[in-house]
Parts: structure tokens; C-alpha cells; sequence
């Protein structure tokens, strides 16, 4: 009884030693991989990267509609601004008038 025992204690030490191995095995691999591995370090800089610049571009876009704002306070409005708002919007031009729309640089 003591040598059956025995060989069932050898037989679960070596299972748990295999499963052991097969986690480790399983976490080594989504280590290399996996979503967050080294494998796809590059992909997520590269997205990193790009969100960067769209948030540069984004910033951008908020600073010139701040000062769009702000050239449309009310209490002082740029007239420069409102004649080319309502030309543009209400499409009014003086017959002997040109519209040379500029695309802005950024």
C-alpha cells in the first residue's frame, strides 16, 4: 500500500508540474503575443503616434474657434469678421464684387 501510495503522489507531483509549465508556457506567450505584448509594441506606438498628431490637429482647430469666439463677443464684434460672415452665409456681394475664398493654412 505504501508503494501505491507512493507512485500516486509521483503521478500528482508530475500533473502539477505540467500544469505548472503549461501556465508559465500560456503567459510567456501572450507575453510575446498577446494585445499588450512585444509583438505589438510597435502597433500601439505607431497608434500612439497618430493620436498624437490628431490631438495636435484637434488643439489647432479649438485655438482658431476660440479666437473666432472671441472676434464675436458681442459687446465688441470684429466688423471685419461679421461683413465676411454675413457675405459668406447670406451669399451677398455687390455686382462689381470678386469672392476669392483662400484656403487657410495651418
Amino acid at each position: 500500500m505504501n508503494a501505491g501510495g507512493s507512485k500516486r503522489d509521483i503521478v500528482k507531483e508530475k500533473l502539477s508540474r505540467f500544469g505548472a509549465l503549461g501556465v508559465l508556457l500560456i503567459l510567456a506567450g501572450l507575453a510575446l503575443a498577446g494585445p499588450y505584448g512585444v509583438l505589438s509594441w510597435g502597433e500601439n506606438v505607431t497608434r500612439l503616434e497618430q493620436r498624437q498628431h490628431r490631438i495636435a490637429e484637434l488643439e489647432a482647430e479649438r485655438a482658431e474657434l476660440q479666437n473666432l469666439v472671441a472676434k464675436l463677443d458681442p459687446s465688441r464684434v470684429d466688423p471685419d469678421l461679421a461683413t465676411e460672415l454675413v457675405r459668406r452665409n447670406l451669399n451677398v456681394a455687390h455686382p462689381d464684387e470678386y469672392v476669392l475664398e483662400l484656403e487657410p493654412t495651418h
